[in-house]
């Protein structure tokens, strides 16, 4: 959530920073709650006080005086009248105060989508097959010649938009994984394996069940739990009702967990493969930092995607969002796109995000300095998305002949240099 005060202080400027994100909110309706929630609880504190001052009169007395008693049960009945007025209207505030989007920071292009983000570096040759002679082919093609995914026998099991990794593919993602925990591992981060289902009210807290994001979520009602979708979901609040001390930040992770996504509203040729599908793996970054570090943490978390990407030698573009293609929780966000043959463009395999303060307020988690006390900055960014990291390497590293060379860099985890 955003800091109420500055709302308060400040509207003109989230209204602006809620129609450059393209989120409609009620700001005049919350602040018109807000004034009468304030008056609310100021005339329930102030009749709380009266009443504890005629009961300690009583009990000063130490015996029933008519008078006090009869004042005591009036507050009390103007008690019991307010609290539903108070509680109704603390239900109206909440519900628009947690749907206010995160501040977008300065640097970021005020954009309606993502027609309007921009490419700001591009990395690698694309291969050009033309001169090993004729077309690429998909990675489905390849994935049914090699004998890698099975999304047809998936669909008789599971239903559409999932599928089988199997044989070589299987052993190249747990290569993925184990390269990734180790690139990071030696940068700070600590490996850590997350819960794959959180409670719904920390769902809420960490700003990941907005109204728009519910149909994309699954969720078990009799459990009141929600399958994650990226492991940030369950590691952002690792701290929650915490306070870290200067001396220990950064605190970062590196975390596996398979994810689960509807992928409400995606259609075409997508959905046929394993590019959007119900259920993935992936190996994700969370980083907890100084609110004055942030920025610069942002930096570390691109640059650790970019290494990984160089580091497998596939081509890739990095594209900064515009405010309208931020989402609620980002103050800044950086996607890495990686090129695709088949398809004659580049796909998003990784972002990362600077959500600032906008998790840590929700959920309460607190540093602490000399100054006193204030809310640290949460960031995240994917290491591995196991599916889509699959799809370019198939594609990129595959041969005239059909088989797929294996990136150098995991060729120690897989004990095999080729896929034939």
């Amino acid at each position: 959530m955003i800091d109420i005060n500055l709302l308060r202080k400040d509207p003109e400027r989230i209204k602006k920073a809620c129609e450059a994100k393209g989120i409609k909110v009620a700001l005049d309706k919350f602040l018109e709650l807000d004034g009468l929630r304030g008056k609310l609880i100021k005339e329930m504190d102030d009749l709380k006080a009266e009443q504890n001052k005629i009961s300690k009169k009583i009990s000063e007395i130490k015996s029933p005086v008519r008078d006090l008693v009869s004042e005591s049960k009036k507050i009390k009945e103007k008690i019991k009248e307010l609290e539903p007025n108070l509680q109704n209207t603390e239900k109206a505030w909440k519900e628009i105060f947690l749907i206010i989007p995160n501040l977008p920071a300065d640097d970021v292009k005020i954009g309606k989508d993502e027609n309007d983000n921009e490419i700001i570096k591009k990395w690698g040759k694309t291969p050009l097959f033309s001169a090993r002679g004729g077309q690429p082919k998909d990675y489905m093609e390849l994935g049914k010649n090699l004998d890698l995914i099975d999304t047809e026998r998936a669909a008789k099991i599971s239903g559409t938009r999932f599928g089988f990794i199997k044989n070589q593919a299987a052993i190249l993602e747990f290569a993925l994984t184990r390269f990734a925990f180790d690139i990071l591992q030696k940068e700070g981060f600590a490996p850590i394996l997350p819960p794959a289902m959180v409670k719904k009210e920390i769902m809420e807290a960490s700003g990941h069940l907005m109204p728009w994001d519910i149909d994309e979520r699954y969720y078990l009602p009799k459990d009141e739990m929600l399958l994650v979708g990226t492991s940030e979901q369950s590691v952002v609040p690792y701290f929650m009702n915490e306070t870290l001390e200067e001396k220990d930040l950064p605190k970062r992770f590196v975390a596996f967990s398979t994810c689960f996504r509807r992928e409400a509203g995606s259609y075409g040729k997508d959905t046929k493969g394993i590019l959007r599908v119900h259920q993935f793996d992936k190996v994700e970054m969370v980083s907890f930092t100084l609110p004055e570090k942030s920025d610069e943490e942002h930096e570390f978390l691109l640059k650790m995607e970019e290494k990984l990407m160089q580091s497998l030698k596939l081509p890739y573009q990095v594209v900064k969002m515009c405010t309208g293609d931020l989402g609620a929780s980002a103050a800044r966000k950086y996607d890495i796109e990686a090129w695709i043959p088949s398809e004659n463009k580049y796909r998003e395999t990784h972002s990362t995000s600077n959500c600032t303060d906008y998790q840590t307020r929700r959920l309460n988690i607190r540093l602490k300095r000399k100054g006193g006390l204030e809310f640290l900055h949460a960031l995240n960014g994917t290491a591995i998305a196991a599916g889509r990291m699959l799809i370019a390497i198939m594609e990129n590293y595959q041969q005239k002949n059909g088989t797929i060379l294996v990136p150098k860099a995991l060729q120690k985890y897989c004990n095999f240099k080729k896929i034939m």
